[in-house]
């Protein structure tokens, strides 16, 4: 059995957050009254709008003739969350599956022609269908999905979808681990699939609650500088039951015969088949643990498994990552990102940092990507050198590669295309990584012969196609494009325009391209597109319906405004059906998420589409247009250093001046009252709302969901920031509303997910806000969320998410006079 100490019953969860909530309400009367709440719910107008069902997932097959259509799951209940868990080495996982704790499943599966007409529903499903990575074998006869069995006979599996019958059956009883990943990848040549399994194993440690002594940690002068990491190992049974758990065999799953175990066991994070299915890269993470670092920092062995014999040969033991310098563009010393060249048999690639992976050293080639062939027996060659680092390559020919290279400093992006004969290379495009009215996108690739993703040539071979996000003042317009490999502009074939929003998914054969086009009235579904022919209709593959029928939707439009300094910015307003100006401006909720830019030009730049369908995901705020509020969404707070300057330096100053510009630009529409707004925000968003609220007086209420709020407990940086606590103290100081919660006066409503599970935002920051706050006499109350990590996930824990806010909405800024703290608790 799970532990009491990682795997907490869902029982001694909710006794723990019902005293934190009964500690956190306004006055001891009210405490004594609702230690014992119990979830509760919005007005159903709100209700409704949570629970409209989600948008089909569709994922086309290699040929592009066939898609298939899930339906993702509708919202977890409480009872799925209170699943058991470990919560170790960085990561958690449900020990009685071997798989995630928290994963989204689709419950249908249907195949789907890429040129319209009936989908065929997938026969022979479990009842009540949990499924899981749903991937197309490479000659695109099959599908195989994991299947995800809870309660009795808990585990997964996997199953094949047999494509002309649209026929579903178990491949094998054999149970899958995924604590490290994705259990399966499809072999070659379609007749298996590579896994990872639960091997034979005895019962799992036990680990008793009664000590074996002292649990120590030691360093011994070395640097170690580390960000802040949740979930983490601290006692030798930590290590055993991660161990035991993460622990998979490696396995070939045949489509027709007997599974065949190969002798390669351990914590295996990575196993691909090569491209010509004789080998296999392995990724093992192994002993010795470190109780400071997540999983992903462990050593790691990299070796290539025959896989006929399942003999092996390390390529590479990588030690402990426990020495990184605190920068983003930071690497391991040593090969890293190994990976099978997708166009070649057999061929291993990797990168090594020059500058032993430092980005602060100054060297001429910062990045060399290697490259060595089976049998691995000669040296490795050098195919590119960088003076950036290298973010990854697509593959094309014998004698074509792009590579990406990155600069954080100055946010710099290349793409070159490269002979990996020669190594010689042309610049495709170089500029800022948040320039998006330039940005060329991402070059298309599709799958060869042997499923490897492989760069998409034009017919003559002298350009490679592109999709790009397509930025413009007025917002998205994504496209389809040709990228000239010997230099040139690149030339549009295809672009999304008024009055949908346009998304390129896959090219079709005829020259064709198959988009998922939504508007502000029509719900996404997938069309085809000419590529030849800017004039011609699209024709419409599916036809799924509003997932918001019958109810009354809020209207939106982008608008536009500048900050005092003249920066542009944009945010998206939300008005109540059926509002019109006369009936006067409205209390305001604005919400917003701040982003760090290293120029005007880039911070100044629209984002998003006012095209887009009104999807109503949990986080938004959009909801509380149903209760006559007017919404701000998405304000844009860019926080902007150029040239030496860091963005932080100003950070407080520049982050009220964007509110204000919002707040100011509202008004001036004539529907947002000025004097009863709120500000809100989630995880970073919470950061800016504390800060909005200690150093300003603009608004009637804030909302602050999962955030951090001392920069002193995240000392080795955060967000952006890449300057540690002892570099830049004041900043550290000044960015922490901690520092002032001796100013807060404005009513503050704090939300947190008892198992947070993100960086920096551990529940310890809530904890100690709410404690200033409270000895401060400011108004605040604290609720604490069981079981959820830092996105919320259980329908009851969302439903009472919005009923919490709503209520504060409706006591502090609905009113035409402000509520004082003895009066504002219902």
């Amino acid at each position: 059995m799970p532990s009491y100490r990682n795997c907490v019953s869902a029982l001694a969860l909710c006794l723990l957050a019902s005293a934190a909530l009964g500690a956190a309400l306004m006055n001891s009367a009210e405490a004594a009254a609702q230690t014992a709440l119990k979830y509760q719910t919005p007005p159903a107008a709100i209700e409704s709008l949570l629970t409209a069902p989600a948008t089909p997932v569709v994922r086309v097959s290699p040929d592009r003739t066939t898609m298939t259509v899930e339906q993702p799951q509708a919202l977890a209940t409480i009872a799925d969350v209170a699943q058991p868990r470990y919560r170790l080495a960085g990561m958690r996982f449900n020990p009685a599956t071997n798989g995630p704790s928290r994963e989204l499943y689709s419950t249908s599966l249907s195949l789907q022609s890429t040129t319209g007409g009936a989908a065929r529903p997938v026969t022979g499903l479990p009842a009540a269908p949990k499924i899981l990575d749903v991937s197309w074998s490479p000659d695109g006869k099959h599908l195989a999905f994991v299947e995800k069995t809870t309660g009795s006979g808990a585990g997964l599996t996997l199953y094949v979808v047999d494509v002309a019958t649209a026929h579903a059956r178990q491949l094998s009883p054999v149970r899958l681990n995924a604590v490290m990943g994705v259990p399966y990848q499809w072999m070659p040549d379609s007749s298996a699939l590579l896994c990872t399994i639960v091997p034979e194993r005895g019962a799992p440690p036990v680990v008793s609650d009664v000590p074996e002594g002292p649990n120590v940690e030691e360093n011994l002068g070395k640097v170690t500088p580390a960000r802040t990491y949740e979930d983490l190992l601290k006692t030798p049974g930590d290590e055993r039951i991660f161990e035991y758990y993460a622990t998979s065999q490696l396995a070939v799953l045949p489509l027709n015969g007997p599974v065949r175990k190969l002798p390669v066991k351990g914590i295996l994070s990575e196993a691909a088949p090569s491209p010509d299915g004789r080998f296999a890269l392995v990724s093992e993470v192994h002993r010795p643990f470190t109780y400071t670092l997540p999983a992903e920092m462990f050593p790691l062995k990299t070796s290539v498994v025959t896989l006929k014999t399942g003999a092996a040969k390390t390529i590479f033991d990588r030690p402990l990552v426990d020495s990184l310098p605190i920068a983003f563009d930071a690497v391991a010393v040593g090969p890293r990102d190994f990976a099978w060249r997708s166009d070649a048999p057999a061929t291993l690639t990797w990168i090594e940092a020059n500058d032993g992976g430092d980005p602060s050293k100054k060297v001429d080639v910062r990045d060399r990507l290697m490259a060595q062939s089976a049998p691995f027996e000669s040296a490795a060659t050098v195919m590119l050198e960088s003076p950036m680092r290298l973010r990854g390559v697509d593959w094309g020919t014998d004698h074509l590669g792009i590579a990406t290279e990155a600069r954080w400093s100055d946010r710099r992006i290349a793409l070159l295309a490269f002979d990996p004969a020669t190594g010689k290379a042309t610049t495709l495009y170089e500029g800022s990584s948040q320039d998006r009215y330039n940005s060329p996108g991402r070059p298309v690739t599709v799958p060869n012969a042997m499923g490897q993703s492989v760069l998409k040539l034009t017919p003559d071979g002298s350009a490679v196609y592109f999709f790009g996000p397509g930025g413009t003042p007025t917002g998205d317009k994504p496209f389809v494009a040709e990228m000239p490999l010997h230099g040139g502009a690149l030339k549009k074939l295809w672009h999304s325009d008024d009055p949908y929003y346009a998304q390129p998914v896959a090219l079709l054969a005829g020259e064709k391209v198959l988009v998922r086009r939504e508007s502000q009235t029509d719900p996404p579904n997938f069309f085809t597109a000419s590529l030849t022919d800017a004039s011609a209709a699209m024709t419409p593959v599916t036809d799924f319906p509003s997932p918001y029928a019958g109810l009354k939707l809020p209207t939106k439009q982008l608008v536009k405004y500048k900050r005092a300094d003249g920066v542009d910015l944009t945010a998206t307003l939300w008005l109540p059906a059926g509002y019109d100006k006369s009936q006067g401006p409205l209390p305001t909720l604005m919400e917003a998420y701040p982003a760090e830019f290293k120029t005007r030009a880039a911070a100044g730049q629209t984002s998003g589409s006012p095209n887009r369908f009104p999807r109503i995901t949990w986080g938004s705020p959009v909801f509380f247009t149903a209760t006559g509020y007017a919404v701000l969404e998405n304000a844009a707070i860019p926080i902007i250093g150029e040239g030496t300057a860091q963005p932080n330096d100003t950070y407080v100053e520049q982050l009220v001046a964007g509110a204000k510009a919002a707040i100011d630009y509202g008004a001036s529409l004539g529907v947002v009252d000025p004097k009863r707004v709120a500000v809100m925000g989630h995880s970073y968003g919470a950061f800016m709302t504390a800060n909005l609220l200690a150093h300003s007086d603009m608004f009637r209420a804030g909302i602050a969901r999962s955030g951090a709020y001392n920069r002193t407990l995240t000392p080795y940086g955060f967000q952006a920031e890449e300057r540690t606590y002892w570099q830049a103290p004041e900043v550290y100081y000044k960015m922490s509303p901690f520092s002032y919660a001796d100013k807060i006066k404005t009513p503050l409503l704090m939300i947190h997910g008892e198992a947070d599970d993100n960086q920096g935002t551990f529940p310890i920051q809530s904890e100690r806000f709410y404690a200033a706050l409270k000895g401060q006499g400011a108004t605040v109350r604290l609720v604490w969320l069981p079981l959820e990590a830092h996105g919320y996930e259980a329908h009851e824990s969302l439903s009472h998410m919005l009923w919490e806010m709503e209520r504060w909405l409706d006591t502090y800024v609905k009113p035409e006079q402000p509520v004082t703290a003895a009066t504002g608790s219902k």
